[in-house]
Parts: C-alpha cells; sequence; structure tokens
C-alpha cells in the first residue's frame, strides 16, 4: 500500500510565461543590436566582397525576424507562410530577371545614334 503513495503524480511544472508584449520588446532589442553590427561593418576595412555578404545576411537575419514576429506569420497558418513565400520568390526572381535582362549589353543605346556629328575642319582665310 505504501508503494502506491509513494507513486503519486505530481502535475508538470508550468513552463515560464513570456508575454507577447516581452517577445516584441526583446526583438526589437535584438534588432537593435544587429542594426548596429551592420553600421560598425560598414566602418570596419574588409574586404568589399565580404562586407557584402555580412551585411547581406544580417540583412536577412533582420527580415526573418520582422516578418516572422511583427507581421505575426508566426502564429498564422502554414497556408499563409507558404503565400507569402511563393509572392516572396516571384518578386526576387523577376526583381533578378530585370537587373539581368538591363545589365546585359545589348540594352545599352548604339553610340552611332549618341555621338554628334564631326565639327566641320576650319580652314584659314586665303
Amino acid at each position: 500500500m505504501q508503494a502506491n503513495a509513494m507513486e503519486t503524480t505530481h502535475p508538470p511544472t508550468p513552463l515560464p510565461h513570456y508575454s507577447r508584449y516581452q517577445l516584441f520588446v526583446s526583438v526589437a532589442i535584438l534588432l537593435a543590436f544587429i542594426t548596429g553590427a551592420e553600421i560598425l561593418a560598414i566602418w570596419l576595412p574588409w574586404v568589399h566582397w565580404f562586407l557584402i555578404a555580412v551585411l547581406v545576411v544580417l540583412s536577412l537575419v533582420k527580415f526573418s525576424y520582422v516578418i516572422f514576429v511583427f507581421m505575426h506569420l508566426r502564429w498564422d497558418r502554414l497556408l499563409c507562410t507558404l503565400l507569402f513565400v511563393m509572392g516572396l520568390l516571384l518578386a526576387g526572381g523577376t526583381g533578378w530577371a530585370l537587373l539581368r535582362l538591363f545589365a546585359a549589353d545589348d540594352s545599352l543605346p548604339l553610340t552611332s545614334q549618341t555621338e554628334p556629328p564631326p565639327a566641320p575642319a576650319l580652314t584659314p582665310p586665303q
């Protein structure tokens, strides 16, 4: 009988409750630190390609926090997240295609049409 008394189940201890307000404030502080790191990275004498890579990664982290926390995408259904990502990929692909299209040499104007005609040569009077 005493064995049954020792085997009493205890309710699980609740996890600490964090409100959304605390989450928003902590994410805002994190975003401020990331922005400070971006500003600091600009002033450091790094190689150009490495600086661009660091800034892109930090911007993607900030973008992810903003869309998942502040746009409430974290608490939405999966369908909403998929629709958002599909639109984002479509817009990014369109922007990439336009940048590639207008960076091509074929999109530059012809130089023969933009050059003014040569000035006539002046000859001294005789």
